[in-house]
């Protein structure tokens, strides 16, 4: 990407959004195009049109999306797949109207089926049935992916997906009841601390594993893909193998319940660890092959303690904003 391209980054103010911007700026792109949500609906069809008529991004990066972790999911299952088939179906179709040059789709791997073998190959997209309580924005996020896909074949677009594991970082939801499992684990063992409370209650047997990504590395490796040159980048569209189609993530992984005393010792509580075998526990295993990127050149640089040190000393120093 030339430094005075146009750049569109679609949720820009969200986690992914703001480190992808962060990236951006540290590589000496400043032509970017910056627009929130009060300023553009990006689930009305019609002022999404008129934005990229008026702008015509020459690089979009869509990680615009309504996300959340499985209280929110089961909660509000016709929000997250609406809203997240408006804003992938009107970004896709308009760079693909606009002549937009290449196309970031982010997704999540919540994509593939629930008990998929593991490592999870791009490949095994659609060879089973989904983790039922997060299926309708798996379901969204497939049908961005076969967009990307559908586009690239009749329009000879270069768009692409890639789908990202677990991320936290600066600017993650630290709500609750709408957050993923890593940003929750901060807070509650932060207010525990606070409170002087002798125990913290994590969902689940904490017995599931899951891979983290420091959301610094995904920005990173967005932009890895976007400068690829044009015969990599488009062997990334016409692979035999589920095409317009990449992982993106660590290639390592740990138990909750690991997870859950790794944030205990960083937050320093001293408390007792109580794991409510009522609650849901979500997919067994969720571990990337990335083999495909690492194949390309790239691989995560940032540790889960060191990120996870470092995502904790941010969450204190913002705990009014970033709560």
């Amino acid at each position: 990407m030339d430094k005075q391209a146009k750049i569109y980054v679609a949720g820009h103010r969200g986690l992914v959004g703001s480190a992808i911007v962060r990236r951006l700026l540290a590589e000496g792109h400043d032509n970017l195009l910056l627009v929130t949500s009060r300023e553009l609906d990006l689930r009305n069809q019609a002022a999404v049109t008129d934005f990229f008529k008026r702008e015509k991004p020459e690089y979009v990066f869509l990680a615009a999306a309504k996300v959340g972790g499985i209280e929110a999911n089961n909660s509000f299952p016709a929000e997250f797949i609406h809203d997240n088939l408006m804003i992938q179906s009107n970004i896709i179709h308009n760079a693909y109207l606009s002549g937009t040059r290449r196309l970031l789709f982010l997704g999540s791997t919540c994509i593939y089926p629930r008990l998929a073998p593991q490592p999870l190959k791009e490949e095994y997209l659609l060879t089973g049935p989904l983790e039922p309580t997060n299926e309708p924005y798996a379901i969204a996020k497939i049908a961005g992916i076969t967009m990307c896909r559908s586009y690239n074949r009749q329009f000879g677009t270069a768009f692409l997906a890639a789908m990202p594991t677990n991320l936290y970082g600066p600017n993650d939801n630290f709500d609750l009841e709408k957050s993923h499992v890593l940003p929750a684990l901060i807070r509650k063992f932060h207010e525990a601390k606070d409170r002087n409370a002798e125990k913290v209650i994590v969902w689940g047997t904490g017995e599931p594993k899951r891979e983290f990504l420091h959301v610094d590395d995904l920005a990173d490796a967005t932009l890895f893909l976007m400068n690829l040159p044009d015969d990599a980048y488009l062997s990334l569209l016409a692979s035999h193998f589920s095409p317009a189609l990449i992982n993106i993530g660590a290639g390592e992984e740990v138990s909750i319940r690991e997870l859950a005393l790794l944030v205990k010792n960083v937050a320093g509580f001293a408390g007792e660890l109580i794991f409510d075998r009522t609650k849901p526990d979500g997919t067994p295993r969720k571990l990337c092959d990335v083999t495909r990127i690492h194949d390309l050149g790239w691989r995560h640089r940032i540790g889960l303690e060191e990120g996870l040190r470092e995502t904790y000393r941010w969450y204190v120093e913002n705990m009014k904003t970033g709560a």
